[in-house]
């Protein structure tokens, strides 16, 4: 780094030339799929939502909220709502009753004040959660369905 001069005087080297790490953009954000809404912080609305979509609510929704597939529910959005869905993803505020299909996931900061209706259920450290619970199997066989049977003793087949 330092050399010495023919008068004995240190003086800096500069730097081999390091080519520079190739300059990378920030990867654009992920495409929508064409089956998605994004609904904006700035957003409001009061009444009945249904949807055969997947559903970003960023904003205050407040009434009802009835999904085919995945809602998800930003960090600064604030729900009134009772909400059916396929799967459900809580960052924010949630007041109201909650049916998914699949699962529901309570991340860091969400907080959900109401009764929950699920096959699986993810509460992760930091949210929180305030009221029922109730499991649903998903692997149960459906009424009507044929049983098996088997030949009786001295039966043939």
């Amino acid at each position: 780094m330092w050399g010495k001069s023919s008068e004995g005087i240190a003086t800096p080297v500069p730097p081999a030339a390091v080519p520079a790490a190739p300059r990378t953009t920030p990867a654009a954000p992920a495409q929508s799929s064409p089956k998605s809404t994004v609904l904006g912080k700035t957003v409001k609305i009061v009444g009945n939502v249904s949807s055969d979509e997947e559903v970003y609510v960023g904003g205050e929704l407040e009434g009802t909220l009835e999904l085919q597939g995945c809602l998800t529910i930003g960090p600064e959005s604030k729900i009134k709502a009772n909400i059916k869905a396929r799967e459900v993803v809580v960052f924010g505020t949630v007041r109201g009753n909650v049916e998914a299909e699949d699962r529901i996931s309570l991340r860091p900061g969400a907080s959900l004040t109401g009764d929950i209706k699920t096959a699986g259920i993810i509460i992760d450290d930091g949210a929180y959660f305030k009221g029922g619970i109730d499991i649903c199997r998903t692997d149960q066989p459906q009424q009507g369905a044929p049983r098996a049977t088997g030949a009786a003793a001295g039966d043939r087949r």
